[in-house]
């Protein structure tokens, strides 16, 4: 097996980029996902969401969406990582370590003070990761319905 290499998305990775955000957004059981505008987002310049993928012999094996956010209270700007996601057969082989290592090293690149994320209560073995590359909070997270 050959090393992974991380990058960001180039516009020839949309398919295989389809093929992993369907994988994520089922495994969160999101139904409905417009695909068609967040590749939009990560293929333009001009939007904070910005895409990583990890590439093992060629192909696309897991994904990384993240952006920047304004952190008043302490006058920085942080990056937030959206979205991360192995795919299933890729697991377990060090994929994941590359992504958040590319995280790291972006984030450094554009000057973020802290990578922040949420991952669902139950997700276990993401928690797992986690717990060995940064430090667990004691924020709650609440989501407001708008319409």
């Amino acid at each position: 097996m050959s090393a992974v290499r991380v990058r960001a998305a180039r516009s020839d990775d949309e398919q295989a980029w389809r093929a992993l955000y369907a994988g994520y957004a089922a495994f969160y059981e999101q139904d409905g996902v417009d695909l068609a505008r967040v590749w939009e987002w990560i293929t333009d310049p001009a939007h904070e969401v910005e895409a990583l993928v990890a590439e093992r012999d060629g192909e696309l094996v897991g994904l990384a969406h993240v952006r920047a956010f304004a952190r008043p209270l302490d006058g920085s700007i942080g990056g937030w990582l959206d979205d991360l996601f192995v795919h299933p057969e890729a697991r377990g082989t060090g994929v994941v370590d590359a992504l958040l290592d590319g995280v790291r090293s972006l984030a450094d690149r554009r000057g973020w003070s802290v990578v922040r994320w949420i991952t669902a209560d139950d997700n276990h073995r993401a928690q797992a990761v986690y717990d060995r590359v940064a430090s667990r909070t004691a924020w709650v997270t609440y989501d407001m319905t708008v319409r």
